[in-house]
């Protein structure tokens, strides 16, 4: 499958019967967060494929144009206004081949989780709630839902039964966290079943959000 994108893989044993795809941040690439593979406590599981891949460079709006790694442009401050709508969807699609690739390589679309931060949780949402298999989970760090105004005709009805984890610093001067509750609470209201968690941080990941993430991971994965 050349249309893949370039991605790191660290699996923790020759057989892995799990894929979690992690979607990293603007500005970003994959390398981002291969470290917390390490931090994260996975005992009771069986083998898990991390992938991690890289997204394209492209001119971002909102950083004078500069050329970065981005899954979307981003135009204002205000994510809600002017969403790249096109840039979103053409991102979901690459993300969809990382999924299919992994059924392609015997882990069932049941065994998979999606995991992004920031932008890279945006595509989590963005794909994940549109995928028409039920996948493993949702793991969300610090972002929101883009397009939201559309989820509710576009989601695939199997998607509902998808755990999601979702996770943000109350002093996040990049996604404000009243974004990434009004996403919440729009999950709730389609009968979504959403794992919430706040920490006193900015747009970071902390040690006790791992050790939640963990805990997650162990519990629809196990």
């Amino acid at each position: 499958m050349s249309d893949v994108l370039q991605n790191i893989e660290v699996s923790t044993s020759d057989h892995p019967e799990i894929a979690v795809i992690v979607l990293h941040g603007l500005g970003a690439d994959g390398n981002d967060f291969v470290p917390i593979v390490q931090e994260l406590d996975l005992k009771g599981l069986p083998g898990i494929r991390f992938i991690f891949p890289h997204a394209n460079t492209m001119p971002v709006s909102i950083n004078g144009g500069y050329v970065m790694r981005a899954w979307y442009d981003i135009v204002h401050t205000d994510l809600g206004r002017q969403e790249d709508e096109k840039g979103l969807r053409a991102s979901q699609q690459l993300v969809e081949a990382l999924i299919a690739r992994e059924k392609a390589r015997g882990i069932p679309a049941n065994r998979i989780v999606l995991a992004g931060f920031s932008q890279g949780c945006a595509m989590t949402l963005q794909t994940g709630l549109r995928h028409p298999e039920k996948l493993a989970g949702l793991l969300c760090l610090s972002g929101y839902v883009p397009l939201a105004d559309k989820i509710a005709a576009e989601r695939s009805e199997v998607s509902k039964q998808v755990p999601i984890f979702m996770a943000h610093g109350r002093m996040d001067p990049v996604v404000p966290v009243q974004r990434a509750i009004a996403s919440r609470d729009l999950l709730l209201s389609l009968g979504y079943q959403v794992e919430w968690h706040e920490y006193p941080m900015p747009h970071s990941v902390c040690r006790e959000e791992i050790v939640h993430m963990g805990a997650w991971l162990r519990k629809v994965l196990g």
